[in-house]
């Protein structure tokens, strides 16, 4: 693994201003003091909690506690390695990336698998494109496939990339091989069935789409990272998916099927007030709504929606109106969305197409064009409006024992919104339908949510067999964190602090604990590289994070050396005074075991009083 130069590092840190990172997934606006503001992409929530300081270029979520710099908010919501945040970083602001040398630098063996698949993503969406475009019988075959049986536009299939792969699926791999591709990139990439003990040759490639659509699937950056096929004609009958209307990649490096909504890229830049995200179930459906105006169409990748997916969503806005084909299956489709939608604090409304059953959102696009989709929004049904037709289709003749059971099932949609306030908007409109006595459908419901939370507490789920808890993480009350948060924030006290600390003072069972022990270390071995050079000396994510929230933090203090001088007194207190007690305990029982003379035991304590006597001076540096 290529080995980035620290002196690399701290120059993009310096370059690459945080606020451009992050607004790529967070809106960001104003909020006083040089600070931006915005709904936090780690947690649900409705009122902004996410914080970024342009200035010290750290971020933090005063909700859920998530902090970080530029590279850690690229790791975690990107799921990367340091390295590979660091060179996804450079590639794109236009950094170079230096290493170590003897490391090896980004060449096709060395450069992280992540980033070459990706490369080859790029280089197969433009070989299908191509193979669209060309003036041959592929060509000609798939340009009127998609114009004629389709009916899209030309101008939409050079928007999106659209291809296609010839039914012998002829020139990918030569493609590749001329790109020089490792063989852990091509074995790996999903576009190819390759036998595991077979040399990679153009002869051992086969491709794995042949005589088929091909629809680039893109990443929340827009990132080509894998494909969706369509079946055509061309598609040959040796194909081992020849039934298959629609063929996805499989899961590789890149791609997880259950991570990605299709055309969010493009989508999440166009929601906002007025205009929220709407839930498709297929990728031309989204194509088809993209190419009448509404560009704020996503759908899941060919299989039912995760969680995942819609938290994924949620970074970018609350409202999603979910518009599914209007038979069975999409009703149910439907239905499995709503309860974790509701679990990831999505507003939801559902567009129907009553009496309609054939009609799907394709057809009626294609037909009406965006006067369709304002036509179904005037019918629009909230949530609660949904699942009731769903649950009770005949609630005005229902007996109440069906009532009843209707409830159980709408308190077991509410009890995934974990929102108060949501749960008891959600009870007031399923009332509405149902007419049940409100004070008694609120027992009914608390008595539900309280059964729920027995049954969740008699599961507990043990540490695995053997493994030992971990480093306490919640260090803010300790006298450890103060002295932190001063070390990070006033140079002048590097010296006097390293000086008047003893190390067996301090607690290190947590992360404060820990990282002021090996600053002053640092510090005393003249090794401290500076608070804005510190990825060498943080070890895991939880470090990082506190560095980060103590960094974010702007300390006003009228005489930190007098904060300080307290925080080494209480430090100083609570490593001698169990002594002491310990002492006092053995004098007073002369009869009690003890390991020492009582002699020995009275100069121990006169020597401790003494030392918890012994005024603490810190001389500050002028």
């Amino acid at each position: 693994m290529p080995v980035i130069k620290p002196t690399c590092v701290r120059d993009l840190k310096l370059r690459v201003n945080i606020a451009d990172v992050v607004s790529r997934m967070v809106t960001l606006r104003k909020a006083g003091g040089g600070q931006l503001k915005g709904l936090c992409p780690f947690h649900n929530e409705k009122t902004p909690s996410f914080n970024v300081n342009v200035d010290k270029g750290y971020y933090k979520c005063f909700g859920c506690g998530k902090a970080g710099d530029t590279i850690t908010f690229v790791r975690e919501t990107e799921q990367l390695s340091f390295t590979e945040a660091i060179e996804a970083l450079g590639q794109r602001f236009g950094i170079p990336i230096e290493y170590e040398e003897g490391s090896g630098g980004p060449s096709s063996a060395d450069r992280t698998l992540r980033q070459e698949v990706f490369d080859l993503h790029d280089v197969a969406a433009d070989h299908f494109y191509q193979a669209f475009k060309a003036k041959d019988a592929t060509g000609d075959y798939f340009q009127k496939y998609w114009t004629e049986k389709r009916r899209f536009t030309p101008e939409l299939a050079d928007e999106f990339k659209i291809g296609a792969a010839d039914a012998a699926g002829g020139g990918l791999g030569a493609a590749m091989l001329r790109r020089k591709f490792s063989e852990e990139a091509l074995r790996r990439c999903g576009l190819f069935f390759i036998y595991d003990d077979t040399a990679i040759t153009l002869h051992s490639l086969r491709p794995r789409f042949r005589g088929r659509l091909m629809i680039p699937i893109r990443d929340h950056q827009g990132r080509v990272c894998a494909f969706t096929a369509r079946q055509t004609e061309l598609t040959p009958d040796d194909d081992p998916a020849k039934d298959a209307k629609y063929v996805n990649s499989p899961e590789t490096p890149i791609f997880t099927k259950g991570n990605l909504l299709f055309n969010l890229d493009r989508a999440r830049s166009n929601v906002g007030e007025g205009k929220p995200f709407v839930m498709v179930e297929g990728q031309l459906d989204a194509l088809r709504c993209w190419s009448v105006g509404l560009k704020t169409a996503i759908a899941p990748q060919g299989t039912s929606i995760t969680e995942s997916q819609l938290v994924l969503l949620r970074r970018y806005h609350t409202q999603v109106e979910c518009f599914f084909d209007s038979d069975s299956a999409g009703q149910k489709a439907a239905l499995r969305f709503l309860p974790m939608a509701l679990k990831a604090g999505l507003e939801v409304r559902f567009l129907t197409l009553a009496g309609a059953e054939k009609l799907d959102p394709d057809l009626l696009f294609l037909e009406r064009g965006l006067a369709g989709y304002e036509e179904v929004r005037k019918g629009a049904k909230s949530a609660m409006e949904f699942a009731i037709g769903a649950i009770l289709p005949n609630a005005d003749t229902a007996s109440t024992e069906t009532i009843q059971r209707a409830w159980q099932q709408v308190f077991e949609l509410v009890i995934n919104s974990e929102s108060e306030s949501t749960r008891e908007a959600l009870l007031v409109a399923a009332n509405r339908h149902l007419q049940t006595a409100a004070t008694r459908v609120r027992e009914d419901f608390r008595n539900f949510a309280a059964n729920r939370a027995r049954q969740a507490a008699a599961r507990p789920t043990p540490l695995p067999s053997g493994e030992a808890p971990p480093v306490a993480t919640n260090s803010a009350q300790t006298s450890e964190y103060h002295l932190l948060l001063l070390w990070l924030h006033f140079e002048s006290l590097h010296r006097p602090l390293s000086t008047a600390l003893h190390h067996e003072w301090v607690d290190t069972g947590h992360v404060a604990g820990l990282l002021l022990n090996r600053f002053v270390g640092e510090f005393e071995q003249g090794a401290w590289p500076g608070r804005d050079h510190l990825d060498a000396l943080l070890e895991n994510d939880a470090e990082r994070a506190l560095v980060a929230t103590l960094m974010f933090e702007s300390p006003v203090l009228d005489d930190p050396g007098k904060v300080a001088v307290e925080g080494l007194k209480q430090l100083r207190a609570r490593a001698l005074e169990p002594r002491l007690r310990q002492i006092e305990l053995a004098l007073a029982n002369p009869h009690a075991d003890i390991e020492s003379d009582p002699i020995s035991l009275l100069k121990e304590r006169s020597e401790l009083h003494r030392l918890l006597r012994q005024p603490i001076v810190l001389t500050l540096a002028a």
